[in-house]
Parts: C-alpha cells; structure tokens; sequence
C-alpha cells in the first residue's frame, strides 16, 4: 500500500489531496515500523528462532526484510528437503510434459511472499556475495536468462539452507552451491 499511495502522491495536485496522502504515508509507514520492532522482538526472543536470525543474517544479501520474511513465511527452513523447499517457495521447476512431447519447465505456486524476499535477496546477492556472483555469472554465459539465473540460485540458496539452519553449523547458511550436488 506505501508504493500504491506513493504513485497517487506523484499524480495529485490539489493540497487538500496531497495532505491527505501524506497523512496515509506516515499512518502506514508508523504501522509498518511498529510491526517490524514486534517481529524482530519476537525473533529476539526465541532462541530457535534467533539462531536461525544469526545464521542468515551472515550472508551477503539476506537483510532485516528477508529474513523476517523467511522466519515468519517459511518456519520449515531446515526441517524438510531440498526439493519440498523449494517447491514451497514456488522455485521448483514444474514440468509441461505430455506424452512423448517435452515440455519447457516453469515455475509455478509456492508463497509468493518468500519468493518475492528471496528474488530481491538474489538480485543483490548476484552482485555482493562471493559464492552467488561467480555462480550467477557462469549461468548468465551459459545462455540462461536473468530470470532464469536468479531462480537457479534462490533454488540452490533455499536447498542449501536447509542443513544449516537444521544442524546449525558454523559454516555458511547458504552457500549458494548447485542443488544438484546434494
């Protein structure tokens, strides 16, 4: 709602209307503040919950919006599979295949929420993390689109958590490597 009352601002000239708006904004804006200090204070709070905080917090890309959308929209991060993730987030590749003809492969369902933190985690990891940018870069060479790319790795960052926040180790959370390799 802040973008959408943002783009009206943009587009209103009386000031009546425009004070309006402005009001709406920082209603929104004071909500919006007020919700994140209850969902970090709850984070806080949970030692499950703030081990996971410290191990995704580590990784460049992952920050205070990704990761109160992965603990509070996706708890089953390291408690199921690769593949049950990532078919949970709506990365897993879904296949249009009928009879003999094979299909391209899309990806479709999922929590659109955990998808869209972990696409703007992507885009910045891409460019930051050290582990994802080589990765996306090789992806990139090798034909694949943008799109394309940033899915690949969300799906390999999403596999690779998993473990982690499970077993809580000291390495990275996510290493961003190829799911096909575990």
């Amino acid at each position: 709602m802040i973008v959408a009352e943002r783009n009206r601002r943009r587009r209103a000239t009386q000031g009546r209307v425009l004070k309006a708006i402005d009001r709406h904004l920082e209603l929104l804006q004071s909500e919006l503040s007020e919700l994140n200090g209850d969902i970090d204070g709850a984070i806080r709070k949970s030692p499950a919950w703030q081990a996971d905080a410290e191990l995704l917090v580590s990784v460049p890309g992952v920050g205070p919006a990704t990761l109160r959308t992965l603990i509070a929209d996706l708890p089953e991060l390291g408690r199921l599979d690769r593949r049950k993730i990532a078919a949970l987030v709506g990365v897993a590749p879904i296949n249009r295949d009928s009879g003999t003809m094979r299909g391209r492969r899309t990806i479709a369902g999922g929590r659109p929420a955990v998808r869209t933190a972990l696409f703007m985690a992507a885009m910045v990891a891409s460019r930051k993390n050290p582990v994802i940018a080589p990765y996306y870069a090789k992806l990139r060479a090798a034909g694949k689109t943008a799109k394309q790319a940033l899915t690949a790795c969300i799906r390999s960052s999403s596999s690779s958590s998993t473990p982690s926040c499970e077993t809580a180790n000291h390495g990275n959370p996510l290493d961003f490597q190829d799911s096909r390799s575990g």
